[in-house]
């Protein structure tokens, strides 16, 4: 992966602990791009009996139908697939934040949770989602894996820990933003969310215009 594209990965990973935290705070406590938190949360509500299950129920599939979205759109547009999977998800942004503004959280947690779904396929490799880009297990568990290459002497393991790590610190920054934004000027956070998206979409072109120059 070339740094700009780094760059571009670790700039999305902010953008979704914006979103992620900002819905979380405005939601009840569900996630926008945590399905594992959501899976857990479903279970819990189950357990209880409570009809909050079906919200959980709801952003899993959401986040799934996203995810195929931004598939399907990456696919058609190819060679501009992180520009065209960036402008998906702005999109979908641009209509929780209105869904949030006229009071209506399901809309808000829909539009969400679907951009979140969709922008992981900004990064795909053989028609599969390379690096995902809104939830850090997988991130964390290279971390550990660098940790054994520092015992090792693994300089490639050591390295895909560092990068792995930087991810994991953006979406964690990006939550903490999106936090304070939340809790401090509420009624901008959901465009914030979204504009902070469509600068990456001005930098994904940039990235796939100067690529397609020097194929050409």
């Amino acid at each position: 992966m070339s740094r700009a594209d780094r760059t571009l990965a670790y700039s999305i990973a902010g953008a979704a602990g914006f979103v992620d935290a900002s819905g979380f705070l405005a939601a009840d406590r569900y996630f926008v791009s945590f399905m594992s938190g959501n899976t857990t949360r479903l279970g819990v509500e189950l357990a209880r009996g409570s009809t909050a299950a079906a919200i959980a129920g709801m952003l899993l599939a959401g986040f799934v139908v996203g995810v195929a979205l931004g598939a399907l759109v990456a696919d058609r547009f190819e060679p501009w697939r992180k520009t065209s999977v960036l402008i998906t998800a702005t999109l979908l942004l641009l209509a929780a934040a209105a869904a949030q503004a006229f009071g209506l959280t399901l809309g808000l947690l829909l539009g969400a949770v679907l951009a979140m779904g969709a922008i992981n396929n900004v990064f795909r490799k053989s028609g599969e989602v390379a690096l995902g880009v809104t939830y850090m297990t997988g991130a964390l568990v290279r971390v550990g894996e660098g940790l054994a290459g520092l015992v090792k002497s693994s300089a490639q393991r050591r390295r895909g820990a560092f990068e792995s790590l930087l991810l994991w610190a953006s979406l964690s920054g990006g939550g903490c933003i999106g936090a304070l934004v939340y809790l401090n000027a509420q009624p901008a956070v959901g465009w914030l969310g979204a504009l902070w998206v469509l600068g990456l979409t001005v930098a994904a072109w940039r990235i796939e215009a100067r690529e397609s120059i020097q194929s050409n």
